[in-house]
């Protein structure tokens, strides 16, 4: 399973897509994500950028990725070094570098400055790697490609399943 730990423009960037997310992947963020997604949806509204309705629907998805979010005291301490390392003024995107060196195997971010600023302490992932086929490619499969081969570590029969991460899981 590869572990990615993304910020929130790729949350949003996701959300705006109605990406479906690859399996075998875990997607971790610092806690405050979902504050910064709200912020950053909020003041899209205001500017006129998109209407309450699409901010609205862009945040449920959000809401519905399956996200493990952490913000413990050692993830805290590594963000501040790190800040203090690359001479931050804040300790926001700190916190998403801190998580990647602790927990992750690559950070995704939109943000080329920030990729640059920290691509010797971590490794960057482009947000490709993330997506899954489209639900419109997914329906187009014929029913062979959706089932997995016998081959050895699978079993016969088992389906691949395509859903959005947050759906319920039989």
């Amino acid at each position: 399973m590869t572990r990615y730990v993304i910020g929130p423009d790729v949350a949003i960037r996701l959300a705006h897509d109605q990406a479906v997310i690859r399996g075998g992947h875990q997607i971790l963020a610092p806690a405050l994500l979902r504050s910064q997604v709200l912020s950053l949806l909020y003041q899209a509204v205001r500017r006129g950028e998109m209407t309450r309705k699409d901010a609205e629907r862009q945040l449920e998805y959000v809401r519905g990725l399956r996200i493990r979010l952490l913000g413990d005291r050692v993830l805290q301490n590594v963000a501040w070094k790190a800040a203090v390392l690359l001479g931050w003024p804040d300790t926001f995107d700190a916190e998403y570098v801190a998580l990647t060196q602790l927990h992750a195997d690559a950070l995704i971010t939109l943000d080329r400055h920030l990729a640059d600023a920290v691509k010797d302490l971590v490794t960057i992932a482009s947000i490709e790697a993330l997506y899954g086929p489209k639900p419109a490619l997914r329906a187009a499969l014929p029913r062979e490609l959706l089932i997995c081969g016998q081959g050895r570590g699978s079993r016969p029969g088992a389906r691949i399943e395509f859903r959005r991460s947050g759906a319920s899981t039989p």
